[in-house]
């Protein structure tokens, strides 16, 4: 959320109204909060955002929840939980609040933004590549949501963005585990991984590289027309890739060229690919 979008979903706050409030408060004090109204809670809420602490926001726009569950100001203490909580890295309870943002208030107009801060709290927790990877599919379920459900929303485009990173996140990961199985040379388990790649995320940037490892591996399997339809492809797409040049290195080496041979998944995907209809 920028804060330009806090200044718009939440009260703003004049500098009189500070002076105000800070009095009311006896210099600082925290306010007996079953006694207060909540617009002075919700003050109070954002000046703990303003004054960088996202962790008191949070517990006040909280209680104005608590305290006035049918008001306008709940609903919009709601949203702003959400966000405070995110803005701690507290993504768990940003996400429960989010998600109670979108069941209580699925017409709203910030119901968008709600769904956003939802995908937002998967995503920012989508860590090395070496880790297990389902908060990126949830990341990814929950971007593909706003970007299907609210598309002409200002979250649209930056779902689209990060939905685009997380996927490739996926064919990383994928191409990591292939990269493993194939040093030690456990290679149908690398081809595995490849083809995974190739078939499910061929249009991120890893398509080229699992393309030669697949030469690769199923050269040293001495599958040499499931190797030549590999390298064909890989020459069809990406003639200008280092990869290509691997590739057609390693199979000039043993007297191959790239050409599709034989039968069986490669070559179906070679057929797809001179029809225009892959990548």
């Amino acid at each position: 959320m920028t804060e330009r979008r806090v200044a718009r979903l939440g009260k703003s706050l004049t500098a009189l109204a500070t002076l105000a409030f800070l009095a009311a408060c006896g210099g600082g004090d925290t306010l007996a909060l079953e006694d207060t109204a909540p617009d002075a809670i919700y003050q109070q809420a954002e000046l703990a955002l303003a004054q960088g602490d996202p962790e008191d926001a949070a517990r006040l726009f909280a209680e104005v929840e608590r305290l006035y569950p049918y008001s306008d100001f709940a609903k919009r203490g709601l949203i702003m939980q959400a966000f405070a909580y995110h803005r701690n890295r507290d993504y768990e309870n940003a996400r429960a609040a989010a998600q109670r943002f979108i069941d209580f208030y699925p017409a709203d107009e910030d119901a968008a933004y709600a769904q956003y801060l939802l995908a937002l709290s998967y995503y920012d927790q989508i860590d090395q590549v070496g880790r297990d990877q389902g908060l990126t599919f949830q990341a990814l379920q929950s971007l593909r949501t706003v970007i299907e459900q609210y598309p002409d929303s200002e979250y649209a485009r930056s779902s689209i963005l990060k939905f685009d990173l997380a996927f490739d996140h996926l064919a990383a990961k994928e191409m990591e585990i292939g990269r493993y199985y194939l040093k030690r040379k456990h290679y149908p388990a690398a081809i595995n991984r490849f083809r995974a790649v190739v078939e499910e995320f061929q249009t991120t940037t890893h398509t080229p590289e699992a393309l030669m490892r697949l030469v690769e591996a199923y050269l040293s399997l001495g599958l040499t027309e499931e190797a030549q339809t590999a390298g064909a492809i890989l020459g069809y797409n990406f003639q200008s890739s280092p990869f290509y040049d691997d590739a057609y290195r390693q199979l000039t080496g043993r007297g191959l060229s790239p050409e599709a041979k034989g039968s069986g998944w490669l070559v179906d995907i070679y057929r797809r690919t001179v029809r225009g209809s892959w990548l």
